[in-house]
């Protein structure tokens, strides 16, 4: 017969659990897939940030003996930021557990592990979801929570003032390539300044309408005919990717529902990949007194048992995370149409 025992094994533990959580297959999520974000593991709830003003300027020549001229210190900005947390449980209770039993080859040690494996897969399932749309938010600049609350405008706190839309008449534009690089590649490779490394890449996420349109340019269709490589007009290119005058323009697949996590249809989010640095993810650990002083991982999980009337026991998964953008001036925003 199980009992709420079964729960006290070592298969069971907070360790074994988030084992097994690094173990499973979470939803991939583009931004992900791109490694766009360094982990930074920390031992704290806060990180503080350090920005410092590196600017060049031109010095008045002078004659021999004359006074010199005495470079400012450049000052550092030390900002705090709070790591935030996302959670999710799913409780089973003694009701269920009425149904587990041994049979087979399988132990009721066996058949509690899958239940619970699957409880977490379900929480974990979620969770990556909510990461993505943490990470999408944070690289346009503005990190957003569930409800679309701001967690942090980045721009604000790293003292940036935040670019208008550009606008991509796809229908009439002409001279692509040089409109392209002087609103988007120029200004972001200035933004970087000396940082900019060599082989770095610009990528677009683009809406399905930007996508399509971008497409349909009279330049871009124009590029592949009467030549050997016509046939790609005829590719699919759904939640593909393109590369032309000079960025990499990506069909961002979020949600089905396209709205939970998604591009707006018209919009694209541009950003440099490749920089070190630029996008980082601060990992804290979880607020329990085993973990105290020690550097956070990505996940956590444990069992959480009624204790009292022993009815239920909530499996938890949880992560205390922030993703981080250093340099929000290298980001920029575009939209199809005037």
């Amino acid at each position: 017969m199980l009992t709420m025992d079964v729960f006290l094994q070592d298969a069971f533990s907070a360790i074994s659990l988030t084992q097994a959580v690094r173990r499973s297959q979470t939803i991939p999520g583009l931004i992900g897939n791109l490694n766009l974000f360094t982990p930074v593991p920390v031992r704290t709830r806060r990180v503080a940030v350090e920005s410092k003003a590196n600017t060049l300027r031109i010095i008045q020549t002078s004659e021999p003996g004359a006074p010199r001229t005495r470079r400012a210190n450049d000052k550092a900005k030390i900002v705090d930021l709070r790591v935030r947390r996302i959670e999710e449980s799913s409780r089973i209770t003694a009701e269920e557990l009425q149904g587990i039993r041994a049979f087979g080859s399988e132990t009721e040690l066996k058949s509690l592990q899958k239940e619970v494996a699957e409880r977490q897969q379900g929480c974990i399932d979620d969770l990556s979801a909510t990461v993505e749309r943490l990470r999408l938010s944070a690289v346009g600049g503005i990190l957003v929570d569930a409800d679309d609350s701001v967690i942090y405008d980045y721009y604000d706190t790293f003292g940036f003032v935040q670019g208008g839309e550009i606008a991509f008449d796809w229908a009439n534009k002409t001279k692509v390539k040089q409109f392209v690089a002087a609103n988007v590649i120029r200004p972001i490779v200035r933004a970087l300044g000396g940082i900019a490394p060599a082989g770095m890449r610009i990528v677009a996420l683009c809406g399905d309408d930007f996508f399509d349109l971008l497409q349909e340019n009279a330049e871009y269709r124009e590029v592949y005919k009467n030549n050997e490589k016509s046939s790609k007009l005829l590719e699919d290119t759904v939640f593909q990717s393109v590369d032309a005058w000079g960025v990499t323009w990506v069909n961002y697949r979020g949600t089905d529902d396209n709205s939970t996590v998604a591009i707006g249809a018209t919009k694209a989010k541009f950003f440099p990949v490749g920089v070190r640095g630029l996008f980082q993810e601060a990992f804290a650990p979880a607020p329990t007194f085993s973990l105290v002083n020690t550097k956070g991982q990505e996940w956590y999980s444990r069992i959480v048992m009624d204790k009292d009337r022993e009815e239920w026991a909530d499996i938890e998964i949880e992560s205390h995370r922030l993703p981080i953008c250093t340099r929000p001036e290298v980001l920029l925003r575009g939209k199809s149409g005037s």
